[in-house]
């Protein structure tokens, strides 16, 4: 069942044109070279059909996989950067209690490396890892990325020190290429597990292959669940081309006119669930490497309210109007506090007694998009029924679909990201890397 929505009615008054000949065409044309795989990039666009074509077969071995890890471990590190570990954080961090390192639920705790090269995370890490028994899913399609690469050389001596190198093949699973590359010829030396990242299909579109399922699986989450859902949201957008019956084009054509009628520059991602810091994360990354490229493209951004209200709120009211909103929404909590009664009411929140917090939160919500709203901020909203796997696969799949057809729109490759090898090369010239 869809359970995510898409309200645009908002940003109507700020936008010309939108049923324009001109801009339907180009719609329509987006929508054909994403999905009859005509458009830049299209030896990229494996993860359009992931949903579907995901056997039911290495579904089992990640959940297999998934299970030794959790068995022989207190901790799991994940190692990888951008898309090899963003997509399963932003799940994980969803789905699991807010506390989930106090709460003993029987799964190892999740960590993340590879994703800095700050030499005190690296120690603070190692330092923790020596007094547990760990496991190590490492993940890059060459092996040779400097921050992963360089977390995996540390962790990996720990790991052989600490168990044997016997013992250490069996905590260190490998998600790589399926031929060549660094670490594939040093998982096959070393006898390491090993999963296949699709050549098809670039990191930041990959949650839902091995990259982003097996950590989700360790964590003791759904991943059946979480396809079904993306399977569920495929369907409903590959079921029609005609924009106002499709979510994913109606979103995609709002941000291209917000862009080039209003010249609003930056999409502000808002949730006021701080469940969904690192899905808003991944949004960045997502359209940030899609679109921001030939000096074109929307920049992301992202904020957490009511708290960034606090610090950001002002700007957003009647600052500089080059933003515009995007909340995603949450419809229902998963639990419930009642909110006490104060004798003398001191802090004036009585009135609140029959009102629950969740409810609060969802008012101050609509106020807010009511006030940024009259501040002349357009504001869109994406709803969710509630937080689970089957709402983050619809949400995975919506965005990745909606991220190629603005970059299509945009008349960009939405799947090559040449700008990031710029600090690369500067910094090994720097470091005197040999040619």
């Amino acid at each position: 069942m869809i359970e995510m929505n898409f309200t645009f009615k908002d940003v109507l008054p700020f936008l010309n044109d939108l049923e324009s000949e001109k801009n339907q065409l180009l719609l329509a044309s987006a929508y054909s070279d994403l999905v009859t795989k005509n458009g830049k990039g299209n030896d990229f666009l494996g993860w359009l059909d992931l949903p579907e074509s995901i056997t039911a077969n290495l579904v089992e071995e990640i959940r297999q996989t998934a299970k030794q890890l959790r068995e022989q471990s207190d901790v799991v590190v994940v190692v990888g950067i951008g898309g090899s570990y963003l997509g399963a954080r932003a799940v994980i961090e969803a789905l699991q209690p807010y506390f989930a390192s106090e709460i003993n639920n029987n799964a190892p705790q999740l960590l993340y490396a590879g994703n800095n090269i700050s030499e005190d995370y690296l120690y603070d890490l190692i330092k923790l890892l020596e007094k547990k028994f760990f496991s190590i899913i490492v993940i890059s399609k060459s092996g040779t990325t400097t921050e992963p690469a360089l977390a995996f050389r540390l962790l990996k001596e720990l790991c052989e020190n600490k168990f044997g190198k016997t013992e250490a093949a069996k905590r260190i699973v490998a998600i790589t290429d399926k031929q060549r590359g660094a670490l594939k010829k040093m998982a096959v030396t070393a006898g390491y597990k090993t999963f296949v990242i699709p050549d098809d299909v670039g990191g930041r579109y990959s949650v839902l292959t091995p990259v982003g399922l097996l950590p989700i699986a360790v964590a003791g989450f759904n991943i059946v669940q979480l396809l079904e859902g993306a399977r569920n949201m495929r369907k409903l957008l590959l079921s029609s081309n005609k924009w106002k019956e499709n979510l994913a084009m109606q979103y995609a054509l709002c941000r291209f006119l917000l862009y080039t009628q209003q010249q609003k520059k930056i999409e502000l991602m808002v949730t006021y669930e701080p469940k969904l810091f690192y899905f808003v994360e991944w949004y960045k990354q997502l359209f940030g490497e899609s679109e921001g490229k030939e000096s074109k493209g929307i920049f992301p951004a992202g904020a957490v309210f009511s708290t960034d209200l606090h610090s950001l709120g002002q700007y957003i009211q009647e600052g500089e109007r080059m933003l515009f909103e995007t909340v995603l929404s949450v419809e229902q909590n998963m639990h419930t506090l009642p909110i006490p009664y104060m004798e003398g009411d001191a802090d004036g929140l009585n009135y609140l007694q029959k009102k629950s917090i969740h409810e609060i939160n969802r008012t101050a919500e609509k106020g807010t998009r009511l006030a940024h709203l009259e501040g002349d901020v357009p504001n869109m909203i994406i709803s969710i029924s509630s937080i689970n796997e089957q709402t983050l696969g619809e949400l995975i799949f919506f965005f990745e679909f909606s991220c190629a057809l603005g970059g299509y729109m945009l008349q960009i490759n939405p799947f090559d990201q040449p700008g990031v090898e710029a600090y690369k090369s500067n910094m090994f010239q720097l470091l005197g890397k040999p040619k």
